[in-house]
């Protein structure tokens, strides 16, 4: 069981800090920016930055069952990280300082299966993952707008 990743990136042109406050708003902005597979998004504890608890369900492919997120969230100076609960999955936002404005990154990692099985989602998860990611970037670069 090797780990799996995918992140996708995008330059965003507004101050890293505010980027940062953005993308650690899950009452408001976090419900605009998730894609189409997201569903059920809520918030359970919190709202904004650490100690928050949101939860979700996210479906990669509709061939496969949604897989229930909740995930703990903690903030740092240039970074926003979400621990799943339900799984060794964690997605961490990174934001960088970039020209007038700021690189932003969504990297999600997990344990992967063993076997073929594991073989093949080392391969073709990341590349769906990558899609997901840009898409909510480019969601989140129009909100902050």
């Amino acid at each position: 069981m090797g780990q799996v990743s995918a992140s996708s990136s995008i330059a965003v042109a507004a101050d890293p800090q505010r980027v940062l406050d953005a993308i650690a708003d899950y009452q408001t902005v976090r419900p605009r920016i998730l894609t189409s597979k997201y569903t059920d998004y809520k918030v359970v504890e919190g709202g904004t930055g650490t100690g928050t608890v949101a939860e979700w369900k996210f479906q990669a492919r509709e061939s496969k069952p949604p897989r229930a997120v909740r995930a703990a969230v903690t903030v740092s100076d240039s970074m926003v990280t979400e621990r799943d609960a339900n799984s060794s999955m964690v997605n961490t936002w990174t934001v960088t300082p970039d020209g007038t404005g700021s690189q932003v990154t969504l990297r999600t990692t997990w344990n992967g299966a063993g076997g073929v099985a594991g073989i093949f989602e080392g391969i073709f998860a990341p590349l769906g993952l990558k899609k997901v990611h840009a898409e909510t970037l480019e969601n989140l670069a129009r909100e902050i707008g």
